[in-house]
């Protein structure tokens, strides 16, 4: 389980996030667009952009600054170091080409599930989770699922300090409520969310385990006309079953 970090911060590097971030978003930004967005002096931006492009993380280019190719290799490096990649986007993929709905691949961080791969069938609808990108671990299938196979204390502290927002009308906002639908998981051996993060939307999920430790999930995701009851609790969470030992067979002989 990944926590917040805590003691003493550092505002020059939180500037330099902020920067690379506003690029992640905006793209190519000349250095008083970054300035007025941000809220800083052009000087001191221009301080952190000439500190980034020095370490090859930006690059100047038609009047701005854009983020460098170097962050493909960092992402391809940090994907590789949390899971078997390889086999999780062939599962993935696979999946999504039997079923024609979203395929996504998840795992904790900081108390949210964070997206490492999404796949799209060809009746799959549009959603907002992109890789990397993160949801509430309490409102997903991804998130719930997760939950419910960390250690038990693990999975104690997370409820205990969760913000049970509600996405829509029926997620789930009673802690004690949420800590019986994550032992419902664990005994059925796969989670739901039944348009508890985006109305709706319905989504299936297993667990990817090595031994006793959680190492993320895998889902199925459509629109609730489609994903039936009898769909949502036979052949879907059959298949995301499948796919989830599948990837832990691999896994632990890969």
């Amino acid at each position: 389980m990944t926590t917040e970090p805590t003691g003493r911060r550092i505002r020059g590097v939180q500037i330099g996030v902020s920067v690379i971030e506003l690029l992640q978003r905006e793209g190519t930004l000349g250095v008083t667009a970054i300035a007025n967005e941000l809220g800083h002096s052009k000087s001191t931006v221009h301080s952190h952009l000439r500190t980034l492009a020095d370490e090859g993380l930006v690059v100047a280019e038609d009047g701005g600054y854009r983020l460098s190719l170097k962050f493909l290799s960092i992402a391809r490096d940090v994907r590789d170091q949390v899971a078997d990649y390889d086999v999780i986007e062939n599962e993935v993929d696979e999946l999504a080409f039997e079923t024609g709905e979203i395929v996504q691949f998840g795992i904790e961080e900081y108390e949210r599930v964070s997206y490492l791969y999404k796949a799209a069938g060809d009746r799959a609808v549009t959603t907002a989770s992109r890789i990397g990108t993160q949801q509430p671990i309490h409102s997903t299938a991804l998130g719930k699922t997760i939950l419910a196979h960390l250690p038990a204390d693990h999975r104690e502290g997370i409820v205990d300090a969760l913000d049970l927002d509600g996405r829509t009308e029926t997620t789930i906002t009673d802690r004690q409520a949420l800590r019986e639908e994550l032992d419902r998981i664990v005994d059925r051996g796969y989670g739901i969310d039944d348009e508890e993060n985006i109305q709706g939307l319905r989504c299936v999920a297993a667990p990817v385990l090595d031994d006793d430790e959680v190492l993320g999930a895998i889902s199925i995701s459509g629109p609730s006309s489609r994903i039936t009851d009898e769909r949502l609790h036979g052949d879907l969470a059959d298949s995301v079953r499948r796919a989830a030992n599948v990837i832990e067979l691999n896994t632990k002989f890969g």
